[in-house]
C-alpha cells in the first residue's frame, strides 16, 4: 500500500490512500479484481467464521481486493480505522440495525431523515420487538429525555434529508456516551470534506457512496466507518452473512471518483452558494435553506462543524406542485430527478404531506417544526459542478414558467 506522508491532507488521500500498484504487472492504476472465487489453501474453512482482515480471499462476499482499497481509502478520508462497504446505502444502514440491535432494545432516531430509513424504522424494525423513538436532534433536552436503559443506538443525520436541519454531532456524542449508547450518523449530505463525524466523537459514520463520493451517478453503494474491533465483527457476523456487498466494478468505479472529491466539493461549494444568494433574491423563491447561508437558522454551527457546505439546498415557493412542473418542462441544464450529490445538477419536489403520509411519523410540534423549514413542500437541490451563471439562468428562465 502506497505510503502516505505523515498528516497527508485530504486531497492527497483522496488520490494515493488505500491504494497500491499491482504487484505483478506494476500497474499504478488500482486493479478491477472480478473474481467471486479464489484458489485456496487446502486448509481453508468453509466459513467465514474466524476470518480476519489478514486472512487470504477466498470468497467475494466475504472480502474483495478492490473492495478492500476503496474501504481502506474512504477509512482513511473520515479519519475511522477501518470500513465496510456495502451494495447501497440503505443496506449499509439495515446491516448496522441488524447488527447492533435486538429484540427489547430501543433506538432514538432523527424524526427527519432519509426516506427510506425513516420508512424501516416505522414498520421492519418495530415488528422485531424493537422500540423506536424519534426526536428533533436540534433539541437536545428531548434527546436526553428519549433515552431509557434499553437504549442501544442513537441515530442522527446532518445535514438532514430534505430540510437541510443541522445536527451538533459534539453535544448528541456526549450524550450517548453518557447513555453508553452507540451513536451512528449518516453524513451522505456533507461528505468526509465536509464534516469528520469521528474527530466529534461519533461512533460510526454512515454514507450512500452512490452519492457525493461516488460523485457521478453511475454507482451505486455505501459504507460504514468506525472503529475496527466493532467493523470486524459486523463484517463477519452481520455483512457477510446478509449478503449486501457491493460488486468490486461498482467499487472501482466509486473509488475512481474518490479520487476528486475534495476538488469536487469545493466546486460543489462555491457554485451552490451563488446558486443559494441567487435564489433567494428571486421574487418567486419565498425561502431557500442552504448552510452556507447566514439566513440558516444553525449557520453559526454549519461555521464550527462542516469544513465545506456542500452542495444541498432546499427552497420553497408558493405553488410547489405547479412550479415542480414548469420546472420538470422547462429545465435545461439542470435534470428533473432523485437522487443527489454528482457532478450534474439535480431537482425534485418532495410535498409536506407525502412525506407526512408515507415516510415521517411526527407529533404535532415535530410536525410544526418540519413545516418551518419545508411548508407544503420543498424542493432539493443537489448542486453540481457545472457554472452556477449557467445554473441560476437555467433556474430563473423556468421559474419564469411557473404561476
Amino acid at each position: 500500500m502506497t505510503k502516505l506522508p505523515p498528516n497527508a491532507r485530504p486531497q492527497t488521500v483522496a488520490v494515493h490512500g488505500g491504494e497500491s500498484p499491482d504487484p505483478v504487472t506494476r500497474a499504478s492504476s488500482p486493479n478491477l479484481v472480478m473474481a467471486s472465487t479464489y484458489v485456496a489453501d487446502p486448509d481453508t474453512r468453509f466459513s467465514v467464521e474466524g476470518t480476519s482482515e489478514d486472512s487470504p480471499y477466498v470468497y467475494t462476499r466475504w472480502s474483495n481486493p478492490t473492495v478492500d482499497q476503496m474501504e481502506r481509502k474512504l477509512a482513511l478520508l473520515e479519519g475511522g480505522e477501518c470500513s465496510v462497504a456495502f451494495a447501497s446505502g440503505m443496506a449499509a444502514i439495515s446491516a448496522l440495525f441488524l447488527h447492533v440491535l435486538r429484540p427489547g432494545d430501543h433506538v432514538v432516531m432523527s424524526d427527519v431523515c432519509y426516506a427510506a430509513a425513516s420508512e424501516i424504522t416505522n414498520h421492519l424494525i418495530p415488528d422485531l420487538g424493537i422500540e423506536v423513538t424519534k426526536v428533533n436532534m436540534t433539541d437536545l433536552e428531548a434527546v436526553r429525555e428519549a433515552i431509557s436503559p434499553k437504549t442501544k443506538l442513537i441515530y442522527a443525520e446532518t445535514p438532514v434529508n430534505p430540510i437541510l436541519r443541522l445536527t451538533d454531532l459534539k453535544s448528541v456524542a456526549d450524550i450517548a456516551r453518557e447513555a453508553g449508547a452507540l451513536f451512528a450518523v449518516d453524513s451522505t449530505f456533507a461528505s468526509p470534506i465536509a464534516t469528520r463525524p469521528l474527530e466529534l466523537g461519533v461512533d460510526v459514520v454512515i454514507h450512500s457512496l452512490t452519492k457525493y463520493i461516488g460523485g457521478h451517478g453511475d454507482a451505486m453503494g455505501g459504507a460504514l466507518v468506525g472503529g475496527r474491533e466493532f467493523l470486524s465483527k459486523l463484517r463477519q457476523q452481520t455483512a457477510a452473512r446478509v449478503g449486501g456487498i457491493i460488486s468490486p466494478f461498482n467499487a472501482w468505479l466509486i473509488m475512481r471518483g474518490m479520487a476528486t472529491l475534495p476538488i469536487r466539493m469545493e466546486a460543489h461549494q462555491r457554485t451552490a452558494l451563488e446558486v443559494a444568494k441567487f435564489l433567494e433574491s428571486h421574487p418567486k423563491v419565498e425561502r431557500v435553506v442552504y448552510p452556507g447561508l447566514a439566513s440558516h437558522p444553525q449557520h453559526d454551527l454549519a461555521q464550527r462543524q462542516m469544513d465545506n457546505f456542500s452542495g444541498m439546498m432546499a427552497f420553497r415557493v408558493a405553488d410547489g406542485p405547479a412550479t415542480a412542473r414548469a420546472l420538470g418542462k422547462h429545465l435545461n441544464v439542470i435534470h428533473y430527478a432523485v437522487s443527489l450529490g454528482h457532478h450534474r445538477s439535480l431537482v425534485f419536489y418532495i410535498p409536506t404531506a407525502d412525506m407526512l403520509e408515507s415516510t415521517l411519523r411526527l407529533t404535532e410540534g415535530q410536525e410544526r417544526a418540519y413545516r418551518d423549514y419545508a411548508g407544503d413542500g420543498v424542493f432539493r437541490l443537489s448542486v453540481g459542478i457545472e457554472d452556477p451563471q449557467d445554473l441560476c439562468a437555467d433556474l430563473d428562465q423556468a421559474l419564469a414558467q411557473a404561476p
